[in-house]
């Protein structure tokens, strides 16, 4: 057996090395497969193949309602366990990231450049959180190599051959997304989207995917059940009666549900003034019962 990791960088808090095919540190996942690439450069870890991954990606140009559920589902799957992997562009693969990182399953992110580049440059803080967290940041790039548009449809199979299920959060008819789909289709993985407003254009992919055979994430538990994961201990959801909350956090809460909420609208709803209902809302978000997803937009959290 070859060796199993050739280090290209040392001299950092995150070395780089490269795996080649056929090596043990090569992924166990993507060995099946005839279309990989020869070697993979890696900065932090890689999955542990043991455990269950999930490849969450959709549009870039996301939604306040997409970025959620991309969210709301990485975090729950990483409760229990469960990898998220993404492309750690703008938009829903940020959020799934960023969900990622709130369990105990990690994130790791499949770049179309080298993995000592950060792209895109805003997302600095979250590549440097995915190396700090434990998790690792892939490519079949050799370090040093700029993002090419044509580099990211080739990505894409790498992102679905690691994962054992792929979820599509926002994607519109024409979406690279739709690529990570019908990579995973072919490798035989199952492939799952959300669904969305029937009116909105970023919702189209998603159901064009329903309609033909994927299948409906209405629910992150669908997803464990999908892996194996017991669901049965499933915390129901509380109302807001079983909250303990005060009377005026109550009436700010109940107006909030999983569409975004404006400040004015809040103020109207429950005839409180702007400052009060500016510090009930501060309230909610500091229990974690409401999220700010715009510039005072807020949602209920999941």
């Amino acid at each position: 057996m070859e060796e199993t990791q050739n280090f290209i960088q040392k001299k950092q808090a995150f070395p780089i090395w490269e795996v080649s095919a056929g090596n043990m540190g090569y992924p166990e996942k993507l060995q099946p497969y005839e279309n990989m690439p020869q070697k993979l450069y890696i900065k932090g870890s890689m999955p542990d193949p043991k455990r269950p991954a999930v490849a969450i990606v959709g549009a870039r140009a996301s939604s306040p309602y997409g970025r959620m559920q991309a969210f709301r589902y990485a975090k729950r799957l990483s409760e229990e366990g469960v990898q998220i992997l993404s492309g750690m562009a703008y938009g829903i693969d940020t959020e799934a990231h960023r969900g990622g990182l709130e369990g105990i399953g990690g994130t790791w992110a499949i770049l179309g450049n080298g993995v000592d580049i950060c792209y895109p440059a805003g997302n600095r803080n979250l590549y440097q959180r995915i190396l700090r967290s434990g998790g690792g940041i892939l490519s079949e790039q050799k370090p040093g190599v700029r993002a090419r548009n044509y580099f990211f449809p080739a990505r894409n199979r790498i992102i679905s051959g690691m994962a054992d299920l792929v979820l599509i959060v926002e994607a519109r008819e024409k979406s690279g997304s739709l690529i990570t789909a019908q990579w995973a289709l072919d490798q035989g993985k199952p492939v799952f989207a959300i669904p969305g407003p029937v009116t909105e254009e970023l919702s189209m992919g998603c159901h064009r995917l329903i309609y033909d055979g994927a299948g409906i994430a209405y629910a992150p538990e669908i997803l464990l059940r999908e892996l194996g994961i017991d669901c049965e201990k499933i915390v129901k959801r509380k109302t807001k009666n079983e909250l303990g909350l005060a009377t005026d956090l109550k009436l700010v809460y109940s107006c909030l549900d999983l569409q975004p909420k404006s400040m004015e609208f809040l103020i109207q709803k429950t005839g409180l003034s702007a400052e009060k209902t500016g510090t009930l809302l501060l309230e909610l978000k500091l229990s974690g019962l409401a999220r700010e997803v715009g510039r005072h937009y807020y949602i209920k959290a999941t």
